[in-house]
């Protein structure tokens, strides 16, 4: 399959005629109807119905359409970049968010991006771990955020934040008695956790991190937000866990947290990107600046 296959296809399926697609693509009409012939051999389908009343697409024709002018938008897109960066320009970055990774640091630290660089453009999506990692590897993303490092060939996980997690509690519990909560302590009370389809990586640090107990926890929730999250527990539905700086920004009268008695209890952001990719020189500002902000984060 190549891109005049494609051409082709694009053309014919937009005009819905030989003669039409033919002159829109400066070539003859016995050409193209051979290059349909091959696309529709190699695919193995029928991409176009043809009879006395014309040309029509056929459903696999429809759909292989819209695949087709994502794929000429990322062409279209990968060509800008490169001649951006060839002039000396900024490029464009695509950022990927999982896990609810973003939080105020990540927005001061964009702001501070914008001031530096404002003809940078900076795109981002909130999506699934999953889907986050596909897109990393396919192109669509330039680089990502999330809460684990478990991310596979192919993919690099460097820390950038590091937050100690605490317990969110209702006002009135009997774990307030601890200034820090035991780790065992937690088994003897019903959880509630993030939706793992939402924050999946987030959800994996925290198995781990319950992983020592010697009972099963009582999960009894899974949230699909943090506010969603603190409104169960300031209804007394259970207990959560979260960081101190998101703590401090929700402003909740119902809701009060503890430390865990355990070193280890963190979370940390990473920043993911491919690690077989070369870095274009406004990604390489990027992540210096995001490695300084998050050496001087560490620090304070």
């Amino acid at each position: 399959m190549e891109l005049r296959h494609l051409r082709c296809f694009t053309a014919l399926a937009e005009e819905l005629h030989f003669t039409r697609a033919a002159e829109r693509l400066h070539i003859e009409q016995p050409p193209l109807s051979r290059a349909i012939k091959e696309l529709e051999d190699e695919l193995g389908v029928s991409l176009f119905d043809r009879d006395r009343r014309g040309t029509r697409l056929t459903p696999a024709g429809a759909a292989f359409l819209l695949d087709i002018r994502r794929l000429f938008t990322v062409l279209d897109q990968a060509r800008e970049n490169v001649r951006a960066i060839a002039a000396g320009q900024k490029g464009s970055l695509r950022i990927a968010i999982s896990d609810g990774a973003a939080d105020q640091r990540l927005s001061a630290f964009l702001a501070h991006c914008r001031e530096d660089e404002p003809e940078i453009e900076v795109r981002l999506s909130e999506v699934p771990l999953a889907d986050q990692l596909r897109g990393l590897r396919s192109g669509d993303f330039t680089i990502g955020f999330a809460h684990t490092a478990e991310v596979g060939d192919g993919i690099c996980a460097e820390p950038i934040w590091q937050d100690p997690l605490v317990i969110a509690m209702p006002i009135r519990h009997e774990l307030l008695a601890h200034k820090e909560i035991p780790l065992h302590k937690l088994g003897e009370h019903p959880l509630i956790l993030c939706d793992p389809q939402v924050c999946e990586g987030y959800c994996r640090e925290l198995t781990r991190l319950l992983r020592p107990l010697e009972r099963e926890p009582n999960i009894v929730e899974h949230a699909s937000s943090l506010d969603m999250m603190l409104t169960l527990v300031g209804a007394g539905y259970g207990i959560g866990f979260t960081t101190a700086a998101r703590m401090a920004t929700s402003q909740r009268t119902d809701v009060v947290a503890r430390p865990l008695a355990l070193d280890s209890a963190v979370i940390n952001t990473y920043l993911l990107r491919p690690s077989n990719d070369a870095l274009s020189p406004s990604l390489e500002r990027f992540i210096a600046r995001l490695r300084s902000q998050g050496g001087s984060a560490a620090n304070q």
